[in-house]
């Protein structure tokens, strides 16, 4: 639409009105602000300039698909697809970091907010998972699965020492009572005692396992030094054990003097006819 104006010559027209606006939105579309909000995220700042009596849109419902599940989801459009990852986590256990929205064939980035881009009432969104995440759950499933294992394992050695470091301690009750016992026991209940040493050197455990283990060893080796002990003693004659074993005191004395430098010896002669 076009009008004359009341100088000769000049016309205002009126999709210029349009046209200037238009610039002015595309010039304010290119400069974004950013706002930090307190939840650490860093969002598309909003325009301060906004009637605060205005009131916010009502919430509106999303249907987010992830594989098999069908989730509808109530939230304002006015928030970040972040914050939809937040509630996403509450229903599907993934973490935000863990999750890709896909949104009209797009991955949205976290700081992108629903409204301007496009999100309207019962928009439908795509959720998948990370798959760098994926693989990060596997590896850290196999190194707990590997590490419950070694745990069962220790378990079941433990169990065992436990009977065998009541033997030893049945032993040593024996022998340090007068008593001889046959050398065989001893002997069989080293091997015992070896066998589960060589058990705990094959596993291996990381973490509060790896602590299992060093303890079991430090077990086995404490009673086989007793053993060894035991043996030593049980193979002495019961003389040397009743009576106390004589030890030598040596006594140190002091050096003599050295003779005086000064003095001079002197010899008296006689003489005979």
């Amino acid at each position: 639409m076009m009008r004359r104006s009341g100088s000769k010559g000049s016309f205002a027209v009126g999709g210029g009105i349009g046209s200037s606006a238009k610039a002015r939105s595309d010039g304010a579309a290119d400069a974004i602000d950013w706002e930090m909000r307190p939840g650490g995220m860093l969002v598309q700042k909003r325009d301060p300039n906004a009637d605060p009596k205005l009131k916010p849109p009502p919430n509106v419902k999303l249907r987010v698909t992830y594989g098999s599940m069908r989730l509808e989801i109530s939230i304002n459009l006015q928030t970040t697809f972040g914050e939809l990852k937040k509630l996403l986590a509450v229903e599907t256990g993934l973490q935000p970091n863990e999750q890709r929205l896909i949104f009209r064939g797009k991955e949205r980035d976290s700081n992108d907010f629903l409204d301007i881009s496009g999100v309207k009432d019962k928009s439908k969104i795509v959720l998948i998972e990370d798959p760098s995440s994926r693989e990060r759950k596997y590896i850290e499933m196999k190194r707990n699965a590997k590490i419950e294992m070694a745990c069962k394992a220790i378990s079941e050695i433990c169990g065992e020492v436990d009977k065998l470091a009541e033997q030893v301690s049945t032993l040593e009750g024996l022998v340090n009572n007068g008593k001889k016992v046959t050398e065989t026991d001893i002997v069989a209940l080293t091997e015992f005692l070896m066998r589960q040493l060589v058990k705990l050197d094959g596993i291996t455990a990381d973490g509060d396992a790896k602590a299992q283990r060093r303890l079991q060893v430090r077990r086995v080796q404490k009673c086989i030094e007793t053993l060894d002990a035991l043996k030593v003693r049980n193979a002495m004659p019961k003389s040397l054990l009743d009576h106390p074993v004589m030890t030598t005191k040596w006594e140190t004395f002091e050096p003599a003097p050295p003779p005086n430098s000064t003095s001079s010896a002197t010899a008296n002669w006689e003489l005979f006819d």
